[in-house]
Formats: C-alpha cells, sequence, structure tokens
C-alpha cells in the first residue's frame, strides 16, 4: 500500500501524512510541483525525526507518476469530496495507492478520470472537506484493517 500527494500544498500536511507513512510502515509519492521547497522548516517540524523513516518516491509531474503506476500495475484510488462511494464500502488491496489532492484545489478533472475508484469520507452537511492529514489518516486506517495491514 502507498499514499500519494498530488501537488501538496500546505508542508505542515505533508509531514503530517509523512509521519504517518513512516509510523505504519507505508511508502509515499509526493507528484510535483509541491508548493513548498522540502527543506521548509514547518515540513520538517511537522515530521519531525520521522522523515528519515519513510520511503518517499517523487515525481516530477503528473504524466511521470502515472507512467511508472500504470507500469508497476498499482490500482489508484482517489479520494475526493465529489465521489459516489464512501471509503467504507469500499474493498482494498495490499498494492493499492491512495491518492490526494491538495488542499486548496483538489486534483484536476484528468487525474478522477484517471482513477481506478474515486472514494469520499462522509461527512455532515454544508462542510466543506476534512483536512487531508485527517482524511489520509482515516482512509489509511480502514485500507489496512482490510488488508490485514494493522495486524500488530
Amino acid at each position: 500500500m502507498r499514499v500519494a500527494l498530488y501537488e501538496p500544498d500546505i508542508p505542515q500536511n505533508t509531514g503530517t501524512i509523512l509521519r504517518l507513512c513512516a509510523c505504519l510502515g507505508i511508502a509515499a509519492d509526493i507528484i510535483e510541483p509541491a508548493g513548498f521547497p522540502t527543506s521548509d522548516r514547518a515540513f520538517r517540524r511537522a515530521g519531525m525525526d520521522y522523515l528519515d523513516a519513510v520511503v518517499i518516491a517523487r515525481h516530477a509531474s503528473w504524466p511521470d507518476f502515472e507512467s511508472w503506476r500504470r507500469g508497476a500495475r498499482h490500482r489508484l484510488l482517489l479520494f475526493t469530496t465529489a465521489a459516489p462511494l464512501s471509503y467504507l464500502d469500499y474493498r482494498y488491496r495490499a498494492d493499492d495507492i491512495l491518492l490526494f489532492g491538495r488542499e486548496s484545489a483538489g486534483v484536476p478533472e484528468p487525474i478522477h478520470a484517471a482513477a481506478d475508484a474515486r472514494l469520499v469520507i462522509p461527512m455532515q452537511g454544508g462542510l466543506r472537506s476534512l483536512n487531508v492529514a485527517v482524511a489520509a489518516a482515516m482512509a489509511l486506517g480502514e485500507a489496512l484493517r482490510q488488508t490485514g495491514g494493522m495486524s500488530r
């Protein structure tokens, strides 16, 4: 299982997600361009010393990531507020990639179209979205629970 971040633009959220990946033994993919340098203090502070414990693959662009993903034959699961299916009703596989969009703008339509599934975390009406790090933790927790990845 992997977590992919599409052009992340808030360093604290990215650092928190990478710390989550380190703690759970999950690889992470960052699809550039990011909205901040990875040397940013806020990014390093949020990730703390966990950044050395996570495997991070950087992809220079969406086409580069998509080419790699298709070659590796991973399913791509996009988490979006514009999805028809609850993340709780989906059946995950151990080699899935959970994709999260930019905090400020999500992902463009071509990326929606490229996803093998689009999933939503149900929320109360009238609210826009969860924090991306919270959403990643919820989604990854459910996916690992289903695939036996949280057996400790």
